[in-house]
């Protein structure tokens, strides 16, 4: 058995982030991936877009991967591939980790553990969508998989449920390799992806966006041959009379995505039920203490950049980790006008310093104000011209000086203004 001081499950951007700040921290560092490659999820990314915070430059998934990972490998940090984990025990010091790959069996006692296992798309069973089992039926990260790595088109005429980025690009690059989207469907009444996505991928290449209408049934046996299209009410139920079928050989499905935080579950991690990603502190400590949580297994992201800094936070912190450090803790709440905010806590012994939070709005808004407060009294406010769910918003606060104590509740609500 040998012993790191951090251990990183996931080689996708956040874990690779992670595993290059601790071992800048110091520590001995160990990374497990369960796919034959790191990069995770933009391996198969070849879009363009990646890296615009962080380098001001239009990267490529793999692009960005790369600068990632050529910097992991100058460093001499270890990484497993093929390499999944079965067991993660809590021990008086530390956690003991059971993997198995290709050589067998391994544990590893590690200090601190972080959990960058990333996310999973929703599937079509999961959104209620009725009929058969044919052929045909993908979610968007699948399609993108066959088209981009395996070199196959998974569809020549099909349509698109949901219109979250990766469905938005899958329908740009489905036509742009010569097959025809006969529309993208939203149940929603406001696009899900990003303003850009929608502009570059939808309204550039003349494919309708419909909005208010959703699948609610699939047919074919051995393949799909047709889908059933209803439009839906406010609270997204269809309404009768308004069935319409659609013939195409595939539906892509773009759903929404879902943490992948079995393995902090079983640590007895408290989840979060509105980002499905663990409660943490500002330096991304979860609920358990020396474990940590950072990307899409923390928080759904819509920008990489943001996924790699998390990392790095998570990574400079479980470096530092000490066992014996007291923490005092004080909530941070997100108001009825947002969704969610991260980190949902702030520990006063570490955590007096720049602080950064991130949230997003429950709703489209115009011109609208961000109010912090700590028990009623106002820390921050700022302007914002517009907010939208699909667009994360962040920020950096100095809490220093603040007069925050114990029994402090920090929260975030929005405020709309009024137009003039």
């Amino acid at each position: 058995m040998r012993s790191v001081d951090v251990l990183i499950i996931g080689g996708g951007p956040a874990g690779l982030a992670a595993a290059i700040a601790a071992r800048k921290n110091g520590a001995e560092v160990l990374l497990l991936e369960r796919e034959a490659r790191l990069g995770g999820i933009l391996k198969q990314c070849i879009h363009d877009g990646f890296g615009l915070v962080r380098y001001g430059e239009k990267l490529s998934g793999p692009e960005y991967a790369g600068r990632f990972i050529d910097e992991f490998h100058a460093l001499q940090i270890e990484a497993l591939t093929l390499t999944f984990v079965t067991r993660i025990e809590k021990k008086q010091e530390g956690f003991l980790i059971t993997a198995v790959n290709r050589e067998g069996l391994e544990q590893i006692h590690t200090k601190a553990l972080i959990l960058a296992t990333g996310c999973r798309e929703r599937t079509a069973k999961q959104v209620s969508i009725h009929g058969t089992r044919p052929a045909g039926v993908f979610t968007a990260g699948t399609a993108q998989h066959f088209t981009n790595l395996l070199g196959l088109l998974p569809t020549k005429k099909c349509v698109i449920l949901g219109s979250g980025d990766i469905g938005l690009i899958m329908a740009r690059r489905l036509t742009l390799e010569g097959a025809e989207v006969l529309g993208v469907y939203e149940a929603k009444p406001t696009p899900s992806g990003l303003t850009r996505n929608l502009h570059q991928c939808l309204h550039d290449f003349n494919i309708p966006l419909h909005l208010s209408h959703t699948v609610t049934r699939v047919f074919g046996q051995d393949r799909l041959s047709a889908v059933e299209i209803m439009q839906v009410d406010e609270g997204m139920n269809p309404i009768p009379g308004t069935a319409q079928r659609v013939e195409c050989d595939a539906l892509i499905l773009s759903v929404g995505l879902i943490p992948e935080n079995e393995l902090a579950e079983g640590l007895g991690v408290v989840i979060d039920p509105k980002t499905k990603g663990p409660l943490c502190d500002a330096g991304l400590m979860t609920s358990v203490p020396g474990v940590f949580s950072c990307g899409n297994a923390l928080h759904v992201n819509d920008l990489v950049d943001y996924v790699s800094q998390s990392g790095e936070t998570a990574g400079q912190n479980a470096a530092l980790y000490d066992p014996h450090r007291e923490q005092t803790l004080i909530p941070v709440t997100a108001g009825e006008g947002l969704l969610y905010a991260v980190p949902q806590r702030l520990d006063l012994q570490s955590d007096n310093s720049a602080v950064t939070l991130y949230f997003r709005s429950r709703q489209n808004l115009g011109r609208c104000r961000l109010v912090i407060t700590a028990d009623g009294r106002e820390l921050f406010t700022r302007n914002y011209p517009f907010l939208r769910p699909p667009e994360m918003e962040r920020l950096t606060l100095d809490l220093s000086d603040r007069g925050l104590t114990a029994e402090t509740e920090i929260k975030l609500e929005i405020e709309v203004m009024p137009d003039v």
